[in-house]
């Protein structure tokens, strides 16, 4: 079974939490703090799997979970940090944020690793909090959490040449003349439900990568057919084979057939429309009248494009056609037809002060993420971690917002799960 498309869910580990602890040894007098810190949780990284060559693994398992990093104890001993995830792809896989759409990362190079989902950090033990005015902090940070994410893995064939037509115009046929390739073939549309793909070799010596690309149909823009699931695989060629039936078998007219095809290029993607092209003229063995063929002709001299006449089935013709192809992908860059719009990469970062309030029924609700971050910080048994909050909600500007929201004394404030009665100091 060939799978291209699939969501799953990931998570990197938890930051383990920070000790509270104080040095207790014979004959040493105010030992001091000595908690130490929580270890960090695991990443969550996608590394390309030479191979694999498809994404069926993850239709059975969808959710994947970095290690939590381990507390924090005495001594200053600190947690053990969790193992890193590496969840394997196989090349040419997209990771897309499944709630915004923007691409994560593009996994297209051998031995390719990257960072997806970085661990939540370790909570510092309270040693690190002593001061000359406070020698015996009774509070540690807690560790981060980790990120949760749905994801997208999209795979798109890393293909050099795509062969593109209606159905049943001999493109599996042609693949499998050239290929070592072993395409189902029969005579009736839709044979091929998934892209095929063989390593075309040349008298020359060159080689070359060659793609099936089925469900390319009239509607397959707006998902009719076997819809974009498969315009997708195309992105990535750097030339197409356009291959039309000139014998009149399917009763087709050549001319607009490739117009149609062409108008679903240009409907789903205009940087594909303008993709070189060579237009192959198959079928040459039963073509019993040569008009449909001179039609073609008219419309590459037109289209300034080059046409080849062959016959998937003789063998007539194709040695010619591939020994062009070769010389013309000599003369076509490599380039990631992907492009990231936009690198996300989701962090635990220590700068992010964004938090936001909204008052329901009464009461003022302060979420975000630097909230999140303090709240895990604090012990509220403690008076000293509490004044430690307090210096933040100034810091931060939470409490001139609450301020300016018209916060009264004796109103309730909500952070998570704690709340608070306000006194305006």
């Amino acid at each position: 079974m060939f799978v291209d498309y699939t969501k799953v869910i990931i998570k990197s580990g938890d930051g383990g939490n920070g000790a509270v602890s104080f040095r207790r040894e014979k004959y040493v007098a105010a030992g001091g703090p000595d908690g130490g810190d929580g270890g960090k949780g695991g990443n969550i990284i996608f590394e390309v799997d030479p191979d694999s060559n498809t994404l069926i693994d993850f239709r059975y398992n969808r959710k994947f979970k970095a290690q939590n990093g381990e507390n924090g104890s005495g001594a200053h001993k600190y947690g053990k940090s969790g193992e890193d995830l590496v969840v394997k792809v196989p090349k040419g896989t997209i990771v897309k944020d499944a709630q915004t759409g923007k691409v994560i990362a593009d996994l297209s190079d051998d031995g390719q690793r990257e960072l997806i989902l970085p661990g939540g950090r370790g909570g510092r033990g309270n040693s690190h909090f002593a001061t000359s005015t406070r020698q015996a902090p009774r509070f540690a940070q807690d560790g981060e959490k980790g990120i949760e994410k749905e994801v997208i893995l999209e795979l798109k064939l890393l293909a050099d040449v795509g062969l593109i037509g209606f159905p049943n115009v001999g493109k599996s046929t042609l693949l499998s003349r050239v290929t070592a390739a072993t395409p189902k073939i029969a005579n009736y549309h839709f044979t091929t439900i998934h892209p095929n793909l063989g390593v075309v070799k040349t008298e020359y010596g060159d080689s070359f990568v060659l793609a099936d690309i089925p469900g390319v149909i009239e509607g397959a823009s707006e998902g009719i057919g076997l819809g974009i699931q498969f315009l997708r695989h195309i992105e990535r060629t750097r030339l197409l084979l356009h291959v039309i039936d000139c014998s009149g078998s399917e009763g087709r007219n050549p001319v607009q057939d490739f117009h149609i095809i062409n108008e679903e290029l240009k409907k789903y993607s205009e940087k594909l429309s303008k993709r070189k092209q060579i237009i192959v003229a198959n079928k040459l063995d039963i073509m019993q009248d040569e008009s449909a063929y001179k039609e073609l002709e008219e419309l590459a001299k037109k289209e300034k494009i080059e046409i080849f006449k062959i016959s998937a089935v003789t063998g007539e013709g194709i040695k010619e056609l591939f020994n062009h192809v070769s010389k013309v992908l000599k003369t076509l860059p490599k380039e990631d037809l992907i492009e990231i719009e936009e690198r996300v990469v989701y962090t635990l970062n220590d700068e992010d002060k964004g938090f936001d309030v909204e008052v329901v029924d009464g009461e003022f609700i302060v979420t975000g993420p630097a909230i999140e971050k303090l709240m895990g910080r604090i012990n509220i048994g403690d008076n000293e971690s509490m004044a430690y909050f307090e210096r933040n909600l100034n810091e931060l500007g939470i409490n001139d917002k609450l301020r300016e929201m018209g916060i009264k004394e004796g109103d309730t404030v909500k952070f998570l799960e704690w709340e608070f009665e306000w006194f305006d100091y």
